[in-house]
């Protein structure tokens, strides 16, 4: 890579639009289902997405610029590393101007409901990992696929809404958009 073409990767506004080519080539891949890269079955429900508004679209591309910061359990700022509650409030807030705060419990709270078969990419989807409710919240992107901050691993990841281990702990999903 010759020095002009690091520079302008370092130019934010050049960095954005190479995270939304890459995301719009990754939302428009196909998916497939059965048996998954890593090996691992999906056995929960496909779902069949909606188009997403604008204000989603906006949140699904900030989102995957954020890939691989590190998770820091009160975290809400990629300089600090995010837990899952602080990640969302930080994406709705910088990507689409919403504000949404609290854990992840209180998130879901002040979304609106929606059906899984209603997700668009940038709703939030929700689980229960902790033996309680709503203790895990995430950023639906598209194909059954969400981005979010697990203590797991240690980094903003995407994962399968299928995969068993989130199939099981699925709770609820919700609305910040119209």
């Amino acid at each position: 890579m010759s020095r002009q073409e690091a520079l302008s990767l370092s130019n934010p506004s050049r960095r954005h639009f190479h995270v939304a080519c890459f995301a719009v080539l990754f939302l428009a891949a196909c998916g497939s289902r059965g048996k998954r890269p890593d090996g691992a079955l999906s056995v929960g429900p496909k779902i069949t997405d909606l188009p997403p508004t604008e204000q989603g679209r906006e949140v699904v591309f900030y989102a995957l610029s954020l890939l691989d910061t590190g998770y820091r359990f009160g975290g809400k700022n990629p300089q600090a590393g995010f837990d899952c509650s602080g990640m969302v409030s930080y994406i709705y807030a910088q990507a689409a101007g919403v504000k949404v705060g609290g854990s992840a419990a209180e998130i879901a709270r002040q979304g609106a409901p929606i059906g899984r078969n209603q997700l668009r990419p940038g709703d939030l989807v929700f689980f229960n990992t902790l033996n309680r409710p709503f203790s895990h919240v995430g950023i639906y992107i598209g194909d059954n696929r969400f981005i979010h901050a697990p203590s797991t691993n240690g980094q903003v990841r995407i994962d399968d809404l299928g995969s068993r281990y989130f199939a099981e702990r699925f709770e609820a999903s919700r609305t910040y958009f119209d």
